[in-house]
C-alpha cells in the first residue's frame, strides 16, 4: 500500500504519521471551516471522520459546555483522536469511536450538528452516507462539509489516481447528493484557493 492511501484510512505505522500531518496540514481550511458555521455552546456535535482528532478539539472549544463525538473507520485515527483530547474523554465530554459513515453507531436525532473536513472524498456512497448523517440529527440540525478541492482542480484527476476509492465532487454534485438525501436550506461558499464549504439543514 502507497504511504498516500493512508489518507483514506490510516492503519499501521505510515497511518500514524499520517494523521499528524493531517492535524497540522488541514488547520487552516479546518478554521475557514469553522467560520462559516454557528454552534451553540451547550451542543452535541458529531465529526464524521475525525482523523487526528484536532477538529474535536476546535468544537470541544467552541462548544463548552457540550459534548462532542468523533467517528471514524480507522482504528488509527480513533486512537489518535482520543489520545489528543484525553482530558475531555476522561470529563465525559468527548467519545471517540469506530464506525463507518455508512452505518453510523448512533440513535436517531442525536446530534445539533455534524461537520465532516476532508472525508466525503472516502464515503462509500455519498447519497447513502448523507441520509445516515441526516438520520443522526436532530430537526433543524446542521451539517457543515468542508473540503480543500471542489473537485475542478488539474491536479484532481492524479490524486484519484494515486488514492485509491477517492472521489473529489464538485459543489453541484455535493448539492444533488445532499438533495436527495433530505436536506434543505443549503449553502455553499468557495474561496480563491479552490477550497469549498458547504451546509445544509434537516
Amino acid at each position: 500500500m502507497s504511504f498516500f492511501q493512508n489518507t483514506c484510512k490510516p492503519v499501521g505505522f505510515g497511518g500514524k504519521i499520517m494523521v499528524a500531518m493531517m492535524n497540522s496540514g488541514h488547520a487552516a481550511l479546518a478554521d475557514w471551516g469553522f467560520s462559516q458555521i454557528t454552534l451553540s455552546a451547550d451542543a452535541s456535535v458529531l465529526d464524521v471522520g475525525c482523523g487526528g482528532g484536532a477538529n474535536i478539539r476546535t468544537l470541544l472549544k467552541l462548544c463548552p459546555d457540550g459534548h462532542i463525538t468523533g467517528a471514524d473507520y480507522s482504528a488509527v485515527s480513533v486512537e489518535k483522536s482520543r489520545r489528543v483530547n484525553k482530558k475531555a474523554v476522561l470529563a465525559g465530554r468527548c467519545d471517540v469511536v469506530e464506525g463507518s459513515a455508512d452505518d453510523l453507531p448512533f440513535a436517531d436525532g442525536a446530534f445539533d450538528a455534524v461537520t465532516a473536513f476532508e472525508t466525503v472524498y472516502f464515503w462509500p456512497g455519498l447519497t447513502k452516507c448523507f441520509r445516515e448523517v441526516h438520520r443522526v440529527l436532530k430537526n433543524g440540525g446542521r451539517f457543515l462539509i468542508c473540503n480543500e478541492s471542489d473537485g475542478k482542480k488539474a491536479e484532481d484527476e492524479k490524486w484519484m489516481k494515486i488514492i485509491g476509492g477517492m472521489t473529489i465532487y464538485t459543489a453541484e454534485q455535493l448539492e444533488e447528493a445532499l438533495k436527495q438525501a433530505g436536506f434543505g436550506r443549503i449553502t455553499t461558499r468557495k474561496n480563491d484557493r479552490g477550497w469549498v464549504c458547504v451546509t445544509a439543514e434537516k
